[in-house]
């Protein structure tokens, strides 16, 4: 970093200095985290810096997120880096279409996700989790992560398309965390390898997006339109003609099981890595499930008085985001902070250096989920924690992620304890802020 700090308004942002043609690629590279987070201190709250020859401003302070996020957010679209990294994987799926076919989409699956389908979703998710428990071993080492990503899966395949996805591809899981790989390296990478190009990592990339799209076509094969899941209501829009082939069904099936999946699983594997980490946290979780479940049925009745396990998937999921950032694009001239930006300029949003900003969490890097009380939550702006995003584009899933979540993890702590194995985490974020490598945790039946 440079020691550059603030310009004059009206002109561009500062920021640290890069290489020619790569820019800051290489800090960046090294580690995103640290380097999301060393701009904002350096440069403060709307800051520059370029990555392989494509520039970004980075908004690391609330009011400006939300003018983003929600009062200007018609101003600002996905944009090319989205698409860049996730239309070869799912098309024009929901995740990253714009305008007309974005709100069509919204309104077609949007029941799928209301309350009363949230009540009828509640016995499944408990199943499969007390299925996955009775492959647990007491004193095994477990791949936390690995077990989360497996589970969450099946949750998602079952509640949205009523099947069970083990029945049409054993290794959807490592076909669903190879093409996630891919929009990591998608991220990193200066210069892109074409995909015509045959190396190893193409070769394995291709079999994934051909695995995904082959098990999208029989779930949509498997459907017709007088179901009520989310293949039936698009197989029902494609009856009514409303702009909407197979294609697209397709489409939006691999975009449901990739985003579906993929930010609960790690909310669940961090959090209970930190539950691991944290024995006092743990202990106060057990104290309350023993009191108000008692082994009794968990319901989204029963999960609502419980507290302190809500606060625990909050604060597992302020320490570490599932999405670290998010990336947006201007459709227009836009002013933020006194500075004009261009069409076309690349935004980022950052969750990471939010959470984590001592002006708003006091010992931002500990756990502590007692933390959350009402009086703190109404004491923060708004976009000092906002791990589902905002406005609009708001996660469609964000209720059933947190409910999936609690009940999740009032299942398992119900019978399990945890130590760790992993002495501490590291990262390789892409989209989403995966591990790099295997979060392990020894499992204790209690």
């Amino acid at each position: 970093m440079d020691d550059r700090k603030g310009t004059e308004r009206g002109g561009e942002p500062s920021g640290p200095s890069g290489l020619p043609f790569v820019g800051n690629i290489y800090q960046f590279a090294s580690d995103p985290l640290s380097f999301y987070e060393e701009v904002a201190r350096e440069y403060g709250p709307i800051a520059r810096y370029t990555l392989g020859g494509r520039e970004f401003y980075q908004l690391s302070d609330p009011d400006l997120v939300e003018q983003v996020l929600v009062h200007q957010n018609d101003r600002f679209h996905k944009g090319e880096e989205y698409r860049r990294i996730l239309n070869p994987i799912i098309g024009d799926g929901l995740l990253i279409s714009e305008g007309e076919l974005w709100r069509q989409q919204r309104h077609r699956m949007q029941p799928a996700f209301h309350p009363e389908a949230l009540a009828d979703y509640t016995p499944l998710i408990v199943e499969y989790t007390e299925r996955l428990l009775t492959d647990w071993r007491d004193g095994e080492v477990r791949d936390i992560h690995a077990d989360m990503m497996h589970l969450t899966v099946e949750i998602t395949a079952k509640a949205l398309f009523d099947v069970d996805i083990r029945e049409y591809e054993s290794n959807i899981a490592d076909a669903l965390e190879a093409v996630m790989n891919r929009s990591e390296k998608r991220l990193e990478r200066p210069i892109e390898i074409p995909d015509s190009v045959p190396t190893p990592g193409n070769r394995r990339y291709k079999h994934a997006l051909s695995t995904l799209y082959a098990i999208a076509s029989e779930i949509v094969e498997a459907h017709d339109a007088d179901g009520d899941d989310v293949v039936s209501r698009l197989l029902q829009a494609k009856s009514r003609v409303e702009g909407i082939d197979e294609e697209q069904i397709k489409d939006e099936v691999v975009t449901l099981l990739l985003a579906g999946h993929e930010t609960t699983a790690l909310a669940l594997s961090y959090t209970l890595f930190l539950l691991a980490t944290n024995p006092e946290q743990a202990d106060r979780l057990r104290a309350e499930l023993d009191e108000k479940v008692n082994g009794g049925p968990l319901s989204m009745d029963v999960v609502e008085e419980l507290p302190y396990t809500k606060r625990t998937i909050r604060e597992g999921m302020r320490v570490y985001p599932p999405v670290q950032s998010l990336v947006r694009e201007t459709t227009e001239p836009v002013e933020l902070d006194g500075y004009e930006l261009s069409e076309g300029t690349v935004v980022t949003v950052q969750q990471w250096v939010l959470h984590r900003d001592p002006r708003f969490y006091e010992a931002p890097g500990a756990f502590r989920p007692g933390r959350w009380s009402e009086e703190f939550r109404d004491s923060l702006p708004r976009f000092a924690y906002f791990p589902f995003g905002g406005g609009p584009r708001r996660c469609i899933g964000e209720n059933l992620a947190k409910l999936e979540a609690r009940l999740v993890l009032a299942t398992i702590a119900q019978e399990w304890e945890f130590e760790p194995v992993t002495d501490e985490l590291s990262f390789s974020p892409s989209i989403t802020l995966r591990p790099d490598g295997a979060v392990k945790v020894r499992v204790r039946r209690r």
